[in-house]
């Protein structure tokens, strides 16, 4: 007899809680949101998520890990690899309304987990460190390559860029306008001409 599928294991369900915790955050999201997206009974969820909440936004988080490993091999296999940087970095203005209001759920777990919850903050760094070394190191071969003019020292760019997506995802809660955002953005990207 085949059993019931795991529930944790359903990229849809994950999809369904990652986007409750990324609107609300993770102490304002409530079990009964979270039962409600997922469209699961309290017992299943505790069968699945043994951690509870903290575990299940873990997981969550991990998805947008992925995102960034996905976009990651894609600059390895791109000819111009900082030029999808930069549609990366314009791409964030032509969102929605609601989704400038959301911002990055891995910026929002920094700022909401300092001094709340230590172990998810440093979950969280540790994902944005791994997007700026992803920076960093194609700045640096293209330095090399001589199709970056900016010889700033690549960490310092890479940096620079990882500072540049930490602020345009409270900008853009600010100016959740595409016209102002992209003027905003395309200022910044001058640096990595």
């Amino acid at each position: 007899m085949r059993g019931r599928p795991a529930i944790y294991d359903n990229e849809e369900i994950l999809q369904k809680a990652q986007s409750v915790f990324w609107t609300k955050g993770y102490t304002a999201t409530s079990l009964e949101d979270l039962l409600k997206a997922m469209d699961i009974g309290s017992g299943s969820f505790y069968n699945a998520f043994k951690g509870g909440k903290k575990e299940l936004f873990r997981k969550a988080i991990l998805q947008r890990r992925i995102a960034f490993n996905q976009f990651k091999a894609e600059l390895k296999q791109n000819e111009s690899p900082i030029d999808l940087i930069k549609d990366f970095f314009r791409s964030i203005a032509k969102s929605d309304h609601d989704t400038h209001l959301q911002g990055c759920i891995i910026v929002n777990t920094v700022v909401e987990m300092t001094f709340v919850d230590e172990e998810l903050e440093k979950e969280s760094v540790m994902i944005l460190k791994e997007v700026e070394e992803m920076f960093t190191h194609e700045i640096e071969k293209a330095q090399k390559k001589g199709t970056l003019k900016n010889q700033t020292d690549p960490a310092i760019l890479g940096r620079y860029l990882i500072t540049l997506w930490n602020g345009i995802n409270v900008t853009r809660r600010m100016y959740p306008d595409h016209k102002i955002l992209i003027a905003q953005i395309e200022m910044q990207l001058g640096i990595i001409s």
